[in-house]
């Protein structure tokens, strides 16, 4: 029976266009650890023959044999012309096949922590405070300032409950403070402020120009 023989790894040659065929080399290393008393083997180099349209089947063309890994099945032959053949042994290919690559495996998973950054905004949209409608801005709590004729006013204790209920589902307040904009006194919103006050709101939400009181 024929001797069968497989090649694998990355031509070490350029395609060469024949009468019939096509040529490249490749070459295979011996064993590094030959057994003790026995020379070592040296690197064979083998000429692969092969047909333009096995060729195409595994995608292989000129510009692209050398960057790819593959796997040759095929038979020995010593019966092609000596320049046809460079190699030390020429090679009759039955099947040719592309091996993935280790490389390429590791640049498709490497994709998936481009995603990251979306997630981290994502947790950064989180984190911000939460937004009553209305609000043109978020003000630290302790800048604003509440003029006298609002400390004597004492709002209704339930509706401050309501408002302290809100905050604790909701997380923000029902509605934005008004404020001065050049000046941060209070225009309305004391039982917003006061509710804030008994949750240790840091920054609150506000708006600006109105001039109403809250009664």
């Amino acid at each position: 029976m024929p001797h069968k023989i497989t090649l694998t790894g990355k031509p070490v040659s350029t395609l060469r266009s024949k009468k019939n065929c096509y040529t490249f080399d490749m070459e295979e290393k011996g064993s590094p650890a030959a057994p003790k008393g026995l020379p070592k083997s040296s690197t064979i180099t083998y000429t692969v023959f092969i047909t333009q349209k096995q060729l195409k089947k595994a995608g292989l063309t000129e510009e692209n044999i050398q960057n790819e890994k593959i796997m040759v099945q095929g038979e020995p032959t010593l019966d092609v012309p000596v320049d046809d053949c460079p190699g030390e042994i020429g090679v009759v290919c039955f099947q040719v096949s592309l091996i993935p690559e280790k490389q390429k495996e590791a640049v498709k998973a490497d994709k998936k922590p481009v995603k990251e950054p979306e997630k981290k905004e994502e947790v950064k949209e989180k984190e911000q405070p939460k937004t009553p409608e209305g609000t043109e801005d978020f003000v630290a709590l302790d800048q604003i300032k509440v003029p006298e004729e609002f400390l004597k006013y004492q709002p209704t204790p339930y509706k401050t409950q309501l408002v302290i209920d809100h905050v604790k589902q909701s997380g923000m307040l029902d509605e934005p403070i008004t404020i001065d904009r050049e000046t941060k006194v209070l225009i309305d919103g004391y039982r917003r402020y006061i509710v804030a006050q008994k949750l240790d709101m840091k920054m609150v939400p506000v708006m600006y120009g109105k001039t109403s009181v809250e009664s």
